[in-house]
């Protein structure tokens, strides 16, 4: 490469550079039903049943900091994002594997509290824990999961099937992740600069736990079920709303629109983001790591949709022409763009 412009990654983004690196890639098995492009890659082994995979990174400093991370909170943390990609394809997380790269600063005593963590959700979840690998670290600790699922074949549902028309829908409230972090990085540079203050987090409880100890909403698959819908697209919501909205309507081929008025924000998210001087709504577009569901479903669902608990109804689906949309409590339109969370983002 000597003599040679190289180009920076940063410049294209995380999904840019993914696009550019996979576009090449040809399918060549007969099992392999969908590959690079969405929440995890499909299967086929035969049956009514389709095999999920999904894999994600972590690295010390890039995803996580130890200075206010639990460790059992971080093994936790690590398998939930996993399975959050399974709920994603209106699928269930059934088996996971775990490698780690592990610096010698850390002790046995450390390693079994990260692995009580994974073990507690790898219980609550009801998914088997077979196996893994770990290895040396230079520098800090690197953790590989991957995790296997499954999908009943004509309820597997992508990120690439959304119609003009079609409700856009979310679950939970967003943006209380995102305003947990920027607490506990605010009490990490009050700690720094006296060790002897104590951390200000009384009645903070919720939007801690919403970046230490997020929830995947495996429930969901379940209700869905039980209300006869199978979501025309759906994505979880790690990078933020817009980001996972935008992703929805380019897999689709479509536009989107969001009311903002009908984003849902936790009270304590709220009042949170006005003490750090932030829009409520830019936190839920924008945060990211909420893992709730952001889907799609027909027009002749919305009377299956609308009564579920914790389902919120934000918008809908429209031609690619019209563009991506985000509407104002007083009329205002607003074009929608993803600012979230970015790996290669430079800090």
């Amino acid at each position: 490469m000597d003599g040679e412009k190289l180009t920076d990654i940063a410049q294209l983004g995380e999904f840019g550079l993914i696009d550019h690196l996979t576009k090449d890639i040809q399918l060549t098995q007969k099992s392999t039903v969908k590959g690079v492009g969405d929440d995890a890659a499909v299967l086929k082994t035969g049956g009514k049943k389709y095999t999920l995979v999904s894999t994600d990174l972590l690295i010390e400093g890039v995803h996580f900091d130890m200075t206010y991370t639990p460790l059992k909170h971080l093994g936790y943390k690590s398998a939930v994002v996993n399975f959050s990609d399974m709920a994603a394809m209106n699928g269930v997380p059934l088996q996971m594997v775990v490698a780690l790269g592990i610096s010698s600063k850390y002790s046995l005593e450390a390693l079994e509290e990260f692995y009580g963590g994974i073990k507690k959700a790898c219980d609550f979840y009801h998914v088997d824990f077979v196996g893994g690998d770990t290895s040396s670290s230079v520098h800090g600790l690197f953790i590989s999961v991957t995790v296997i699922g499954e999908v009943e074949k004509d309820k597997i549902t992508y990120r690439s099937g959304a119609k003009p028309g079609d409700i856009l829908c979310v679950t939970g409230d967003l943006g209380g992740a995102y305003m947990g972090l920027l607490l506990l990085e605010r009490e990490k540079k009050v700690f720094q600069a006296n060790p002897d203050m104590q951390p200000d987090m009384a009645g903070k409880e919720y939007i801690l736990e919403r970046q230490l100890k997020p929830e995947a909403r495996t429930d969901m698959v379940k209700k869905f079920r039980e209300k006869g819908i199978v979501p025309t697209s759906m994505m979880d919501i790690s990078d933020g709303l817009a980001s996972e909205a935008l992703h929805i309507a380019k897999s689709s081929g479509t536009g989107v629109v969001i009311y903002e008025d009908r984003i849902p924000i936790d009270p304590v998210t709220f009042d949170m983001a006005q003490t750090f001087s932030i829009v409520p709504t830019i936190a839920a577009l924008n945060g990211g790591e909420d893992y709730e569901l952001l889907f799609t479903v027909a027009q002749k669902d919305y009377d299956k949709i609308k009564d579920v608990p914790g389902v919120g109804v934000i918008g809908y689906i429209t031609d690619a022409s019209e563009g991506n949309r985000l509407v104002t409590p007083d009329n205002q339109i607003i074009e929608l763009t993803a600012q979230g969370w970015d790996a290669l983002k430079k800090r």
